[in-house]
């Protein structure tokens, strides 16, 4: 799975107006996030790391006690079981998100990228 076409992942929906592609290896996840403007990531915490990069828009981003307003080509690291949460603002946001080790919650809503070339049928 060396290659990954992003139309070719299921979309999941987290929150309202928060939707999700997550593919996945053995050891690590990259999670396409789009968000509406004004939809929110609820504060929330994982035992995973988790790094990003803001791809396009803005969001108000909140690490642990931090908050500041992250835009286009900013980067983040949060390390595990920090408190954290997104909100998107002034327009809607596209966020590149990198987990380790994979998130189990995300593999059970049926993340699994299968390339074209490995699908039956």
């Amino acid at each position: 799975m060396p290659h990954i076409d992003w139309n070719d992942v299921p979309v999941n929906e987290l929150a309202p107006g928060v939707r999700i592609r997550a593919p996945y290896g053995e050891n690590l996840m990259i999670s396409l996030l789009e968000m509406d403007e004004g939809a929110v990531v609820p504060l929330h915490h994982h035992p995973h790391e988790q790094g990003g990069i803001m791809l396009e828009g803005r969001v108000e981003l909140t690490i642990g006690d931090v908050t500041r307003t992250v835009e286009k080509d900013a980067a983040y690291l949060i390390p595990p079981n920090v408190p954290h949460r997104a909100i998107a603002v002034d327009g809607p946001a596209v966020v590149l998100d990198i987990f380790s080790p994979v998130r189990e919650d995300y593999v059970e809503l049926g993340n699994r990228y299968i390339p074209p070339e490995d699908r039956a049928g």
